[in-house]
């Protein structure tokens, strides 16, 4: 029976698992029937909670989802979408401007099939745009229906402050819900997002708590590069770069501590990010059947205090062993223009 948990202070209720879409399209998964299938079998289990983006496959995982909730099934579903990034090559079709908001949330809506959104989030930060000019334009889709709630994804306690701020200064609809990156490698928001989260009693749906497939269990040492690991796309995901040293030792760690605890370490990634009190729901990709059956069922598992303390051990709270994990590097320290004065 699943056990769901309130969405911020919205009165939503939502379950402890939300299902990400990220993998299916062309992206991941491009057969259309098995993407709904999973997402079929992800509702039948208790899931009401489904986020996707418009970048996602470019609009397609949206047009699948869309798909999957036609017949009877929107109603039920706490359907979440997102925008900022590239949709093609148009120089305005990206951002968080109000003409884009605008324009692109009406292809999000046809995508998706539905009448309206219950959280439209802001996929990343944009330094360069005023954040009223974005709150504002949201908060106008608010009162014409469109959309429900406004979330954020992998901003900044000092952005997400600053939000909040703006909200009340201005008028403007108050931002719900954050989601970061969050798992047994990626620990950083511990120090200062989570709590700033809980301060403004705020919504929190972590993505990645795999780790981007670090904690499936496939990366130990000793073993080869895992087959259908994303290696292609970089160091990040090489078992063998120096600078992942870290993370294949803790993965390795976690397995062991995994087994000892009579549980695979997909489950215990799961619980461990469900444990944390500021969490509302954990963001589960999966590209196939399999790989979400593996996942079903994590929410009704609580560690004990000794595991934690193990895993606490192995990963210091508030630890990135990794910054290229972390989804966003801000302007400041990417731009080295931003750091030194000009001569």
């Amino acid at each position: 029976m699943t056990e769901y948990r309130p969405f911020g202070r919205t009165g939503v209720q939502v379950s402890p698992l939300c299902l990400g879409t990220m993998m299916f399209g062309s992206r991941g998964n491009p057969d259309h029937d098995d993407s709904i299938r999973i997402i079929h079998r992800a509702l039948d289990s208790g899931i009401n909670f489904i986020d996707t983006a418009d970048v996602y496959s470019r609009g397609e995982s949206e047009t699948i989802v869309g798909k999957a909730l036609a017949g009877g099934r929107r109603d039920d579903v706490v359907l979440a979408t997102k925008f900022h990034g590239d949709m093609d090559d148009g120089i305005n079709h990206r951002g968080n401007s109000r003409r884009w908001i605008f324009q692109e949330v009406e292809n999000s809506l046809r995508r998706l099939g539905t009448d309206w959104i219950d959280l439209y989030q802001v996929h990343r930060p944009e330094p360069g745009t005023d954040i009223d000019e974005t709150l504002g334009a949201l908060s106008d889709l608010v009162r014409q229906g469109k959309i429900r709630y406004i979330g954020t994804s992998t901003y900044q306690p000092s952005e997400i402050v600053q939000a909040q701020w703006t909200a009340e200064r201005r008028g403007r609809e108050r931002v719900v819900s954050e989601q970061p990156p969050y798992s047994l490698l990626v620990r950083g928001i511990e120090r200062e997002m989570l709590p700033v989260a809980q301060q403004y009693g705020m919504a929190v749906i972590p993505w990645s708590p795999l780790a981007g497939g670090w904690l499936s269990g496939r990366y130990r040492k000793g073993a080869e590069q895992p087959s259908s690991s994303r290696a292609d796309q970089g160091v990040r995901f090489d078992i063998g770069a120096a600078e992942n040293a870290a993370k294949l030792a803790a993965a390795d760690a976690l397995a062991q501590l995994a087994d000892e605890a009579g549980m695979s370490l997909v489950r215990l990634a799961l619980a461990f990010v469900l444990e944390h009190p500021a969490i509302t729901s954990a963001i589960i990709g999966p590209r196939t059947m399999e790989q979400l059956e593996t996942q079903l069922g994590a929410d009704r598992i609580r560690l004990g205090q000794d595991v934690l303390d193990r895993i606490d051990e192995i990963v210091p709270p508030g630890t990135n062993l990794s910054q290229r994990d972390v989804g966003y590097t801000p302007p400041s320290l990417s731009d080295a223009g931003l750091r030194r004065r000009s001569r």
